[in-house]
């Protein structure tokens, strides 16, 4: 059960280490990860500007099948 605590306790430094180490790096460079939000924010619009699409086409094609009837 030693042993067992032990490794726990290395790895837990080890991976307080590691996330020390990215939080300083992503504190030095603020600018990173920018693009990711953008491509975000542009995808989001494309979607919502093909769903309005479908609904238009949607109701183009429901009225005109009323008409034919």
């Amino acid at each position: 059960m030693i042993q067992f605590y032990a490794t726990l306790m290395t790895v837990l430094a080890g991976g307080r280490e590691e996330l020390t180490s990215r939080f300083a790096e992503l504190r030095e460079n603020r600018e990173r990860g920018s693009l990711t939000v953008e491509q975000a924010i542009v995808t989001g619009l494309l979607v919502v500007a093909a769903l309005a699409l479908m609904v238009i086409i949607a109701n183009a094609v429901t009225s005109r099948s009323a008409s034919i009837q």
